[in-house]
């Protein structure tokens, strides 16, 4: 692990750290770093599922659902 020195708001770590219920700062950090990198995982796959999303054929999918609703 890299030990890195830098300047934090404290106000807003502090903040952070009761609503994470974290303890240290080193924590709090980690976190963070963790859930952003989740988060942008998350944005990214959806934005790739939106464009595979683009080349659906809807007509097809809206007419089976139609015929699974009523079997007749």
């Amino acid at each position: 692990m890299a030990s890195t020195q830098i300047d934090i708001d404290d106000d807003a770590l502090d903040a952070a750290m009761r609503l994470a219920g974290v303890r240290t700062k080193k924590e709090m950090v980690n976190l963070a770093l963790r859930e952003y990198a989740q988060r942008r995982a998350r944005s990214e796959a959806r934005l790739r599922y939106f464009a595979q999303a683009q080349s659906w054929d809807d007509e097809d999918f809206w007419r089976r659902h139609e015929a699974e609703k009523d079997p007749e």
